[in-house]
This record gives C-alpha cells, sequence and structure tokens, in this order.
C-alpha cells in the first residue's frame, strides 16, 4: 500500500524537484518514508527557520520552488519569518507540513505541538495554505501550487497534512500526472502601443526588479536595442554583466543616479514594485519619474501600486521582452540624445568614482567578499570591475 505521504513525495518528484529541506519529527515520518524511496536529497538544519532560509536561497539560485517538510507546530511558527521574507520577494516556496487528525482539529486538547490554527497564523506570509482533508484533494491542490510557481507571481504556498490523511491509502493516485501551466503571454494592443512610446522616446531607461531575473538575455538585448540605462533593484542584481556600458548596478540611493532616472522620458518598469526597499531609496526620497513610466508585471494589482502608469501590461517578464524585441523590430528608431545611453552611463560613473575614491581613503574594509578594496558602506554599490583598487 502506497500512503499519502509516498505518493506526495512521489508526485514532487515528477514536479521536478530533487531537494528537500527540513528537520524530521513524529509527526512527519510519512513523508521521510516517502523520501527514503525517492531521489530527492534532503538538507537537515538545526532550526526550522533555517529551512526555510535554504529553501529560500535554492529557490533564488535554482529557478526551482523551494520545498520544506515541518512538523506541526513549533516547527510552523519557527519557519514563519522566513516564509514572510519569500513572500515580500516573490519565491516560490512549497511548505509541507502535518497538523493533528481530523477529529481533533481546532480541539484544544494539548496534543503534542497542537496549534488552533496554523493556516490562519501564516496567512499572511502565504499565497494559499490548505489543509488537505483526503487524500484524494492531492494532485489538485498541488497542482495549484505548482501553477502559481509557474505562470503567475510566485510566493509561499503552505499545505497541512492532518495525521490520520498522512497515513491514507492513496494507491489510486499512484498514477497522478503533475500539470504544467504556460505563462501568461504579452497582449499585442499593449505591446504596440508600449513599444511605440519606447521608439519615439529620446532618453528612454529601464528599472528591472528580481521578476525578471529569468529575462536577461532578451532584457539585454532591449537595452542595447534602444540604447537605454538600466538600473537594477536588488533582488535583480547579476541579471546584466557588471561590466556592460549600459549598467547603472544598484546605485540608486545615490543623489547623482536618482537625477539620471529623473531625466529619462520613457521609462520602462518590469518586474519590480518600485518599492522603496527595492532600490534602497528608503531614506532618499523615493524616485522623481517625470517621464511617461510603462510598467509590466505578472501581478495585475501591482502594476498600479506605487507609481500609477501610464500603460501597463500583465505578462511574463521574459516573453513581454521578447514581444518588445519583435515589435521594435519593425519599427525605425530615431536618434537619441547624444548624451543619452551609454555616454550618460559612463559620465554617472565618472561623477561616482570621486565620492567611492575619498571614502575608500577614509575607511578600508578588508572583510569585504566581493572587493577588499571598498569601504563598508559602499561595497553593494561598486561592481568590482568598477573598483580602480582592485589589482
Amino acid at each position: 500500500m502506497a500512503t499519502c505521504g509516498e505518493v506526495l513525495v512521489n508526485l514532487l518528484e515528477r514536479y521536478g524537484v530533487d531537494q528537500v529541506f527540513g528537520i524530521p519529527g513524529v509527526h512527519t515520518v510519512e513523508l521521510y518514508r516517502g523520501l527514503a524511496r525517492s531521489r530527492i536529497r534532503h538538507v537537515t538544519p538545526r532550526h526550522e527557520q533555517g529551512a526555510g532560509f535554504m529553501a529560500d536561497g535554492y529557490a533564488r539560485t535554482s529557478g526551482k520552488p523551494g520545498v520544506c517538510f515541518i512538523i506541526t507546530g513549533p516547527g510552523m511558527t519557527n519557519i514563519t519569518t522566513a516564509m514572510g521574507q519569500a513572500y515580500a520577494d516573490s519565491i516560490p516556496m512549497l511548505v509541507i507540513s502535518s497538523v493533528q487528525s481530523r477529529n481533533q482539529l481546532g480541539g484544544g486538547r494539548g496534543k503534542l505541538h497542537e496549534l488552533p490554527n496554523q493556516g490562519a497564523m501564516i496567512a499572511g506570509v502565504a499565497a494559499f495554505s490548505h489543509t488537505l482533508m483526503s487524500a484524494a484533494e492531492l494532485p489538485g491542490v498541488l497542482a495549484r501550487a505548482f501553477a502559481l510557481f509557474q505562470a503567475g507571481r510566485p510566493r509561499p504556498v503552505h499545505i497541512e497534512i492532518p495525521l490520520d490523511v498522512l497515513v491514507e491509502n492513496a494507491d489510486a493516485l499512484l498514477a497522478s500526472a503533475p500539470v504544467s501551466v504556460a505563462r501568461a503571454g504579452a497582449a499585442p494592443s499593449a505591446v504596440k502601443q508600449m513599444s511605440q512610446l519606447l521608439a519615439a522616446a529620446k532618453r528612454p531607461l529601464i528599472l528591472a526588479g528580481g521578476g525578471a531575473i529569468d529575462a536577461a538575455a532578451p532584457l539585454m538585448r532591449l537595452a542595447e536595442t534602444l540604447g537605454a540605462p538600466v538600473a537594477l533593484t536588488i533582488n535583480a542584481k547579476g541579471m546584466l554583466p557588471s561590466t556592460h556600458p549600459l549598467l547603472l548596478g544598484s546605485t540608486q540611493t545615490l543623489v547623482a543616479t536618482r537625477a539620471l532616472v529623473a531625466e529619462a522620458d520613457v521609462v520602462l518598469a518590469i518586474g519590480t514594485e518600485l518599492a522603496e526597499t527595492d532600490y534602497d531609496v528608503t531614506f532618499a526620497g523615493g524616485f522623481e519619474l517625470p517621464g511617461l513610466l510603462l510598467r509590466v508585471d505578472i501581478d495585475p494589482d501591482q502594476t498600479v501600486r506605487n507609481y500609477p502608469p501610464h500603460v501597463a501590461l500583465v505578462a511574463d517578464a521574459q516573453l513581454a521582452a521578447e514581444a518588445l524585441l519583435a515589435e521594435l523590430s519593425t519599427t525605425p528608431l530615431p536618434a537619441r540624445h547624444s548624451d543619452w545611453g551609454t555616454q550618460r552611463v559612463a559620465r554617472l560613473w565618472a561623477e561616482l568614482t570621486p565620492t567611492w575614491d575619498a571614502a575608500r581613503a577614509r575607511k578600508p574594509c578588508s572583510s569585504t567578499p566581493s572587493c577588499r578594496h571598498c569601504p563598508t558602506p559602499c561595497w553593494w554599490a561598486i561592481p568590482p570591475s568598477r573598483c580602480t583598487a582592485a589589482t
């Protein structure tokens, strides 16, 4: 007999999961019984918060959902902080936990690790939380979770499984197949309108966020086609080569960079909330965006928050960038301002270099992993290739 826990592991493997993070406990034995018969690698931290942050880091670097197996009660309270970070940064994370048996849910009888309502507790840090009331629900709820990871705005998903459901006979589900969902394409009318505005721009600029991390190649081609400087959020760092002549890096907290952004007549913001923490402008007064703002995001609500756009496009970042490139390939591009593009970016770096040189002279730092010559306050802003002190 295959139990629900064993079939769950089998289905995860078929969805491409190759790593799970968690701490085994008496409430999750059935999950680990399934793991022992799979090819999935298990990583055991010292604390469930560590499991959550490991899953977060794994998801960021691999592009796959980070999966955690967590015990009921303290396991769930411990992982909540990591879920909150993943929720804020739109990181795909699947948290599978145990919970008391169905006839004891919310009973308040003092059962081991009992929490009255785990789903309510983590509601603010999860896209959704689902209590699996029978093994038959398993394929559907997993399909819903992976559809969100594949085609929606990825965020943590919590599935809790009562102890009696974990051991339920699930032989009938062994043949269940994973469901694949296509990403949202770009509406042709919005693509055309955006491409016309970008083509007519004299000083275009691209603000790229973590939601565009998989669109690096088409975004770089788009920036080169338009001659548009590119500013990256903290979560998008590394998306473009640090030596690219159009890259502003993640220096938006600096007055000179924000002045450059304010000069743009058309700004394409793609995969970013335009939140103050995205660009580290919390104490800098935010952005001044006098030009036309075009926004691309997978989340419809996000396209109109913080900075209302002139045109909004709800789409996957990669598909949107490719669609804009295709449309622009049929459109003649006028000459840009002679002091824009690579020349304006080079002038920005020239303006900033004396500030960094002075800071280095005041406080050298030998502990910075990326460039030991740079001062602690600036190491995150200066790509190693830009550091003239490096030898």
